[in-house]
């Protein structure tokens, strides 16, 4: 991709109304811009990234035999009277048409999903079943804030798991748990399982937290990994020693990036999902629910891997695998394009700097708050056939052959 032809640029300054530092980088990198408060367009660099996010989980996901739908996103006012939500559901946008019908701007999917299954499960040779989607949500937030962590308008996977009981549901959840920690350790960030308050629902639930300084949450946590709850339930205090012998438990602002928790029936009975079992009595389909922002994420992951002059994106979500910048002497234009040929050729993705009287400093001062993972540059100094290799999280330099670059890129 020429950077000149793409759409959506670097910009120096950002709105004051932009106080969080994913907000910040995102919209300076050209990733992202705000429509209204809480609401964002993902430009092309962002929704590169959102689409590398996305397909992460979906390899996770169908790993665990689930399968993928995409449900309707304006719902059936009378499910959600059902279930009892339409006036309870704090966030709920509802929404009325010129024939005067309400619908419920979906928030989750409960009220949508739950109905249609009912239609093609009766059996017990029907479960379990695993359907997931991802899918602009929409909350009506009281107070839209931490960028892209908390907005009214978002991008999410949501899955559902139907049982025939509570063992069964059982051994599907931790398998989640692990294609949870899976997700997460390819998109570059340690995220905590952490026990927090099942809600409405059930007695407990468990989050995904990212720790970082900036997070919305507090967790209480011991850095060996054994045990993490929400500081809202927890049953102990920051400083008791771990009961395995890891030392003293601390405490930390966190992002919560994924939340997992039983339905039990609660659905189930709502809308009459029963199935058939072998002794030929009907009984209630366990449900279980998860939940991971892919958004959400993409704002954590910024707000980990940064430093003062942008984003430092981990490599299996950066929106290109290089950031190739032509200093413009005389004589080099065929170099440059040479380069991105050979790449391309090889099934690298580069984002190639070719714009034309733009000094060198601003390039490298772009190439950085972008955050592409590796930065190539090609310039007299640095010879036909050659490039200048810099990572992104790392001051040192190197000159290779683009033969042997694109090598390293595809071993």
């Amino acid at each position: 991709m020429r950077y000149s032809k793409l759409f959506g640029k670097t910009i120096r300054g950002v709105s004051s109304d932009e106080p969080s530092k994913n907000a910040k980088l995102l919209t300076r990198g050209g990733f992202v811009r705000r429509e209204v408060a809480g609401v964002y367009n993902y430009l092309p660099l962002g929704l590169r990234v959102l689409n590398k996010i996305s397909n992460i989980v979906r390899e996770e996901m169908d790993k665990t035999g689930a399968q993928e739908v995409l449900l309707s996103a304006l719902q059936n006012k009378a499910n959600w009277e059902k279930t009892g939500r339409w006036d309870s559901f704090d966030a709920l946008y509802k929404v009325k048409s010129r024939q005067a019908t309400e619908y419920a701007l979906g928030p989750t999917h409960e009220e949508v999903l739950v109905p249609l299954v009912r239609q093609f499960v009766s059996s017990y040779r029907d479960l379990p079943l695993y359907l997931y989607q991802i899918q602009v949500k929409f909350r009506d937030e009281a107070r839209a804030k931490s960028g892209v962590l908390r907005s009214r308008e978002f991008l999410m996977k949501d899955l559902y798991s139907f049982n025939r009981d509570e063992q069964d549901f059982d051994k599907y959840y931790d398998r989640v748990i692990n294609a949870y920690k899976n997700i997460f350790k390819k998109s570059g960030v340690e995220a905590v399982l952490t026990e927090a308050s099942g809600g409405e629902f059930s007695k407990f639930s468990h989050e995904f937290q990212v720790l970082t300084e900036n997070g919305e949450d507090e967790i209480i946590y011991c850095p060996g990994g054994d045990f993490s709850q929400n500081v809202e339930i927890a049953r102990v205090k920051e400083g008791k020693q771990c009961d395995l012998g890891h030392g003293p438990l601390k405490k930390s602002k966190s992002i919560e990036v994924g939340n997992i928790f039983p339905l039990k029936t609660r659905f189930s009975d709502a809308f009459g999902l029963t199935y058939k079992g072998q002794d030929g009595k009907q009984k209630p389909v366990i449900m279980g629910c998860y939940g991971l922002g892919i958004s959400r994420l993409m704002g954590a992951i910024v707000e980990v891997h940064n430093d003062e002059k942008g984003i430092i994106w981990p490599k299996e979500v950066a929106p290109f695998d290089v950031h190739l910048v032509h200093i413009e002497d005389p004589g080099t234009e065929s170099w440059a394009k040479g380069a991105y040929e050979k790449l391309t050729y090889a099934g690298i993705d580069a984002l190639w700097d070719d714009r034309e009287n733009v000094s060198a400093g601003e390039k490298f001062a772009d190439a950085d708050l972008i955050g592409i993972p590796v930065r190539l540059v090609i310039s007299k100094k640095v010879g036909e056939g050659e490039v200048e290799w810099k990572n992104r999280d790392s001051k040192e330099t190197k000159m290779m052959s683009i033969d042997e670059t694109a090598k390293k890129l595809t071993s």
